[in-house]
């Protein structure tokens, strides 16, 4: 098959695109601009285009499919050709359900630990040489890319992202998965842009759960209220619902107890123990014993940017996270406290998502970061212009935090010049965004 895919560059749509050209389709793509780590996964399959830019000249009648990203927009003259020449258009949701309609389809949704729920059933169907396809939002230690289609394996693990599936497809990516086996791991209200009320937002969770056949199988957090709602309503017949594992917290280790054994772990945060349940039942949907699951997970490290060390001495450790939303951060910050008792935490937010640089949307970071002896949020004010946003001021973030202890910074150098200035023992630093701090070298922090 031909396979030509507008907007290449993006996390998903690269690594689907690479999985593609693997499994001996033509692969070739476009766009307007491919940063790293893409660009280079893209030149080493050979696959990367051979000029930045769209080109409706790209666009013949011998390709048999076009993938379409969220990226593109609605004019883009690729996309105008595609459809002049009636050429059959998929979003990579789409298309990955068309190369998996035939498998059992586990799909993970939720607000928060989606990547990390995935990522630990792929960690232990990898460990037990179980065959597996999959689709998951960030780069895992022993897999190459990100996305597998085969023709073999029998089930497939995606990650099931709720935002908008394309330009031309205004449904949230995991209701075109149509799933077999679902995972709700919370709920906590984002993407306001897409789902302007709450009620919108946990709507689109319930058509989730709904779309299950009535032999289908919903795991669901029950520490989560709305999570059991939706289980309530569910017409599915086999429902499970997880809590935390028994766990105690030794020398900074987070241990496991099950039917006498004891598993230490790699990984920690109580939110990462929730998130362990909910694989743990999946894996078990799957064939894979408990004291098998809590076996293997004992070598997880975590995915890429999820509660990720980046430097550690005798005195401190420096970790970054993805976590950007309220919940994600009080989990965040309650799991380095938990794992660090007798330390003190430096803890710093980048204000990075359409969300959370939105003046209404800040309220809902009230009191987020108190558990944090010591607090800081950073925003780019060319960021907010860049997404279109009324401007925020330092006072609003002020108010919107309920912390007294909190710092604001607008300018990432005098960010950096502050917690440079810090002693740091007996101290840790702990950095969360879903961006990267305007490219700070966060391991300088220690080295002055």
């Amino acid at each position: 098959m031909n396979i030509h895919f507008i907007a290449i560059g993006g996390s998903a749509m690269h690594n689907l695109a690479i999985s593609l050209h693997v499994k001996g389709y033509n692969v070739s793509g476009s766009d307007d601009e491919i940063f790293d780590p893409a660009a280079g996964r893209l030149k080493k399959y050979g696959i990367f285009p051979d000029s930045v830019g769209w080109d409706s000249r790209r666009i013949t009648s011998d390709i048999d499919a076009v993938i379409l990203g969220m990226h593109a927009r609605m004019d883009n003259p690729e996309l105008l050709k595609a459809k002049e020449l009636g050429l059959k258009i998929y979003s990579y949701p789409e298309f990955i359900y068309e190369q998996s309609k035939h498998k059992k389809r586990v799909v993970i949704g939720g607000s928060h630990g989606k990547t990390s729920i995935t990522a630990m059933i792929l960690h232990v169907l990898n460990t037990y040489n179980i065959v597996s396809d999959y689709m998951v939002g960030a780069q895992l230690e022993g897999f190459e890319v990100m996305t597998k289609l085969s023709e073999e394996a029998p089930h497939i693990i995606i990650e099931g992202d709720e935002y908008l599936t394309s330009p031309l497809d205004r449904r949230p990516k995991f209701h075109v998965y149509m799933p077999d086996i679902a995972v709700i791991s919370g709920i906590a209200w984002d993407h306001i842009n897409v789902f302007p009320t709450f009620e919108n937002y946990v709507e689109q969770f319930q058509i989730f759960a709904d779309l299950l056949p009535e032999s289908g199988t919903l795991i669901y957090c029950e520490e989560d209220e709305h999570c059991v709602k939706i289980a309530a309503k569910s017409k599915v017949k086999n429902k499970i619902p997880y809590t935390v594992p028994d766990y105690y917290v030794s020398a900074n280790r987070y241990i496991l107890r099950s039917e006498n054994k004891e598993y230490p772990l790699e990984i920690f945060g109580r939110h990462n123990l929730l998130n362990l349940n909910a694989a743990q039942n999946v894996c078990a949907c799957l064939g894979v014993s408990k004291d098998d699951f809590y076996t293997a997970m004992q070598s997880f490290t975590g995915a890429s940017k999820r509660l990720e060390k980046v430097y550690e001495d005798e005195e401190k450790v420096l970790y970054k996270d993805f976590a950007h939303s309220p919940s994600k951060l009080k989990a965040t910050i309650l799991a380095m406290k938990e794992k660090y008792p007798n330390r003190n935490l430096v803890a710093c937010v980048e204000l990075h998502t359409f969300s959370s640089l939105t003046a209404e949307f800040l309220k809902q970071y009230a009191h987020t970061m108190d558990d944090a002896d010591e607090a800081m949020v950073y925003f780019n004010p060319h960021a907010i212009a860049l997404k279109k946003l009324p401007p925020i001021t330092k006072e609003m973030i002020l108010n919107a935090f309920a912390n007294d202890k909190l710092k604001v910074y607008n300018d990432s150098s005098e960010l950096k010049q502050y917690l440079t200035s810090l002693s740091w023992k007996n101290k840790n630093l702990l950095m969360m965004s879903s961006g990267n701090f305007d490219n700070m070298q966060l391991e300088t922090i220690f080295k002055k």
